[in-house]
């Protein structure tokens, strides 16, 4: 499949920060999932163990790119926060991936720049929709 393809691509281009997937794709799903998570939460987000999930924070946590707090719902949990260090690992990976992607877009027709141009919107709402859906078998355990 074509996004797969593109996918491990993508995910393999070669960064400046040396982190593991893992720790890019908790950073990231801290970013952008809509805030704080728990523990389980992320366990199962990221499809690693509850004792894996809670070494990583730990790590995450000790290098300053994560906090967990309290969850004010719940006073036996905690949330798990990204920090403004975290935050801009993830913006660096962006823009990094963006600087290594820009001369192999510029190598496409413009018909095939087109295309892709088409395809973000429903793209983006596929995204979107998986994400709601998430949220929703989250929110009714």
């Amino acid at each position: 499949m074509a996004i797969e393809h593109f996918n491990r691509f993508y995910i393999r281009l070669p960064a400046l920060e040396k982190l593991s997937f893992t720790t890019l794709s908790v950073l990231d799903a801290l970013a952008s999932g809509g805030g704080p998570m728990r523990l389980t939460e992320l366990a199962r987000t990221e499809q690693v163990s509850q004792p894996g999930i809670t070494q990583l924070v730990t790590r995450l946590e000790r290098d300053g790119l994560v906090e967990r707090r309290p969850d004010p719902g719940d006073g036996r949990a905690v949330l798990v926060h990204i920090t403004e260090a975290g935050r801009r690992i993830g913006r660096s990976r962006r823009r990094d991936r963006t600087r290594q992607l820009a001369p192999l877009l510029a190598r496409l027709t413009p018909g095939e720049r087109q295309a892709i141009t088409r395809a973000l919107p429903a793209l983006t709402r596929i995204a979107d929709l998986g994400q709601e859906d998430r949220q929703n078998r989250n929110d009714r355990r």
